[in-house]
């Protein structure tokens, strides 16, 4: 039995499935437990509980071989990150009351450092307070989501353009899809490891290789521009953020763009992608 959370969500999805597919058992906590009905139908044990709540998520690691767990994604936090802390506090105290005997966490590429990260300081935190655990620990530091730029394939199919904050539209980026996560978290888990470790999750992708890909699954040509910096902020409100709240997405984008966010940290192990962003985008279509 293992435990994965965010199972409504595509890591936690995918870990789910990976898992299912080995014939493991899964277990799961939801809020909401009609959202996880399907869940529920193939076999995993969904309890209703929120991660916020210590003892409901101690209740559900009790007894499992091994536990996955991440940060619910705000894309707008609130100023100090007040969102993350409070899910990171919930998980210490969850581990203290009913250690498992090993625990997946999902990270972000660049969470060793300590500055300059943007929405990716929720995981930095998570690493600074969980990186002592007295039980096998390893962090997968994911690459950007592949799945996030199919959003962009309406645009592309319109204008012929797909509008890049990474940049110049030539350089590559740690990229990855949502199933490689949930691959490497289950291989984790059912495989098992000593101490701590650091996974670097992600293949160098350009933007260039994304509009490339966006060219084959929609079939006409595709290129990649560069948005000007001094445009950022109306492009993020355009795609959904609120004025006057894009300030860590922004900070986000120029560390990539720095190399501040980068892979290459040394004693991490490499593991890169296999799902290719083709391959993403066509799923996407079909969605």
């Amino acid at each position: 039995m293992f435990f994965v959370s965010g199972i409504t969500g595509k890591v936690g999805g995918a870990t789910a499935r990976q898992l299912l597919r080995e014939g493991h058992a899964v277990r799961a906590l939801a809020r909401d437990l009609r959202k996880a009905a399907a869940w529920q139908q193939q076999g995993v044990e969904v309890r209703q509980g929120d991660f916020n709540d210590a003892a409901a998520v101690a209740e559900a690691l009790e007894g499992v071989a091994g536990a996955f767990l991440m940060i619910p994604p705000v894309m707008v936090p609130a100023p100090g990150f007040p969102e993350a802390k409070a899910v990171i506090a919930s998980f210490e105290k969850a581990l203290a009351l009913a250690p498992p005997p090993r625990l997946v966490l999902l990270s972000s590429v660049g969470s060793q450092q300590s500055s300059g990260l943007g929405n990716i300081t929720t995981t930095h935190l998570m690493e600074e307070a969980l990186g002592d655990l007295p039980f096998p620990t390893a962090f997968v530091r994911a690459g950007g989501f592949l799945e996030n730029y199919a959003g962009g394939l309406g645009a592309a199919a319109a204008t012929g353009v797909f509008d890049s904050l990474l940049q110049p539209t030539d350089r590559t980026f740690p990229m990855v899809a949502t199933a490689d996560i949930g691959q490497e978290i289950a291989r984790l888990l059912i495989g098992g490891w000593s101490g701590k470790k650091i996974v670097e999750l992600g293949s160098p992708v350009s933007p260039n290789d994304l509009a490339r890909a966006m060219s084959e699954v929609l079939g006409r040509p595709i290129q990649a521009r560069a948005v000007p910096r001094e445009q950022w902020a109306a492009a993020l409100q355009a795609m959904g953020l609120p004025p006057g709240h894009t300030g860590l997405y922004e900070e986000m984008q120029d560390g990539f763009n720095s190399g501040w966010i980068a892979f290459g940290v040394p004693g991490s192990e490499p593991v890169a992608g296999t799902v290719t962003p083709a391959q993403v985008f066509a799923q996407a279509q079909k969605a």
